[in-house]
């Protein structure tokens, strides 16, 4: 076998991503209020885009057809009204990052765009006073790279990583092993207990910060629930400790900050925007469409484009209309693109939760990201976007677009029931109760109702809606004079 030089042809396919596509990935995530700022900034800086006073007045129509019981939109859809927006005439470019932009089958760049001195500077969006996210980005300071950074990026107030560190990995076309890393990379940050995915490692991660992560202290945090419940004398033998040692303990863990994140959540992170997202009963069905409130409404300036273009003599000025003319049009489509995609999963949203709006949050059925991402095909981790920091308006009030995602629990129906549906219904139980109700008791009535729930999951949910045992609420009784 000779040795010698050659050549190989190998082919491969990678996401490529542009910093164009970059940034309309961005918008995706960003709530009204940011996206208020992301425009602004754009209007004063390019010439060519303004602001446009036009309403819009098309919706999509969620509707259950009569005959068949099956459910259908509108025959308008969402196209037709994103086409209302006065943006598609205006935006050459075809960008279809809704889609292509996640497939880490496929390579994708998508043309000319605003270059890197252009982009906008979302990081701007944590306010005058620091916030969580330039906090942790400041500490990163370009370590771990962008996995990192993405990860800072997807964190709650409170500091919790709710975003699957899968969806994360895949959003980037890295392995789960990188994520892994470039998470215990941000956990490592200041404030101890960040990027957490519960409440039991973010405690571990300050015991740890603290050097307090001894084996005893480890299965004292694996079973906060026996805490909760005041079982001391099981905790002792579990964890092997005295009775000193063990209020040690327990005064070391409740000096930890159960919401690490939330220090850093000044006045204007809390404040909430009207609701993207509006959704009223029609004689057809449930209409949904964008609040015009809200709605961005720019447009490109044609004639004046035209005009600066006849008095452009040299070639760097042309260059430069031109560049800024790529930009106006990019953010047109980003943001018709925007628009489309929160139409579409709002109206899948519906779709799937009709009877919450019907009948209320005892209807509300189990669903996940992935069900509505394959309903309308597009990627996961784009439905999780969609669901950031977005509200919805019904009859029944505004809520969190993430308030209609959850998981579920056995029933009769077959399909399961909404976690959020049974703590309704035990909070129901509990509050027509006469006598005291036990959670063997709650099983029993819930198994009536056709949830099939064991004891132990009853108890999690009487206690996530802040409701006491039966002993509590019997001496609570007793202390009222009852």
């Amino acid at each position: 076998m000779g040795l010698g030089p050659g050549l190989q042809l190998r082919v491969s396919q990678s996401l490529v991503m542009s910093q164009q596509l970059q940034a309309a990935i961005k918008l995706l995530a960003l709530s009204n209020l940011e996206l208020d700022a992301v425009i602004a900034e754009e209007l004063a800086k390019n010439p060519l885009l303004e602001a446009s006073s036009e309403g819009r007045e098309e919706g999509v129509v969620v509707r259950e057809d009569r005959e068949t019981g099956d459910e259908a939109g509108d025959p308008r859809g969402s196209d037709e009204l994103i086409g209302a927006l006065g943006g598609t005439e205006d935006s050459p470019l075809d960008m279809d990052w809704n889609e292509a932009a996640l497939d880490t089958d496929s390579a994708v760049d998508v043309g000319s765009g605003p270059g890197p001195e252009e982009a906008f500077d979302f990081d701007r969006l944590a306010g005058s006073e620091v916030g969580l996210t330039e906090h942790l980005l400041e500490q990163l300071r370009g370590a771990g790279g962008a996995l990192a950074a993405a990860i800072v990026r997807e964190l709650e107030e409170t500091g919790y990583l709710e975003t699957p560190l899968r969806v994360i990995a895949e959003d980037l076309g890295a392995t789960f092993s990188e994520a892994e890393t470039a998470l215990a990379l941000v956990q490592s940050l200041d404030p101890p207990g960040i990027a957490a995915r519960s409440l039991e490692e973010c405690l571990a991660l300050q015991a740890k910060a603290a050097d307090r992560y001894d084996p005893a202290m480890a299965l004292l945090i694996a079973n906060l629930e026996l805490l909760a419940k005041g079982r001391m004398a099981d905790l002792r033998r579990i964890c092997g400790v005295d009775d000193d040692d063990l209020r040690d303990m327990v005064a070391e863990l409740r000096a930890f900050d159960p919401k690490p994140g939330c220090r850093f959540a000044g006045e204007s992170a809390r404040e909430v925007g009207a609701p993207d997202v509006l959704v009223r009963k029609t004689v057809a069905g449930w209409m949904v469409e964008l609040n015009p409130a809200t709605l961005p409404r720019v447009l490109v300036n044609r004639r004046y484009h035209a005009e600066l273009k006849a008095g452009a003599s040299d070639k760097s000025s042309r260059a430069w209309l031109s560049e800024r003319l790529q930009s106006a049009s990019w953010l047109v489509k980003a943001l018709d693109q925007r628009a489309q995609t929160i139409t579409k999963v709002a109206a899948e949203i519906v779709k799937r939760q009709q009877a919450f709006f019907e009948l209320g949050v005892a209807a509300l059925r189990p669903l996940t990201l992935r069900e509505v991402a394959e309903a309308i095909e597009v990627h996961e981790s784009t439905v999780s976007r969609v669901t950031q920091n977005k509200s919805l308006l019904c009859q029944r009030g505004v809520l969190p677009l993430k308030f209609f995602f959850g998981s579920g629990v056995g029933s009769d129906s077959g399909e399961g029931a909404a976690a959020e549906a049974v703590k309704a219904e035990i909070k129901r139980l509990i509050d027509a109760e006469t006598d005291i109700l036990s959670d063997d008791t709650l099983v029993d009535l819930l198994r009536a109702k056709g949830f099939d729930l064991a004891r132990r999951t009853v108890a999690k949910y009487r206690e996530a809606i802040g409701v006491g045992s039966s002993i509590q609420r019997r001496r609570q009784r007793k202390m009222a004079g009852g």
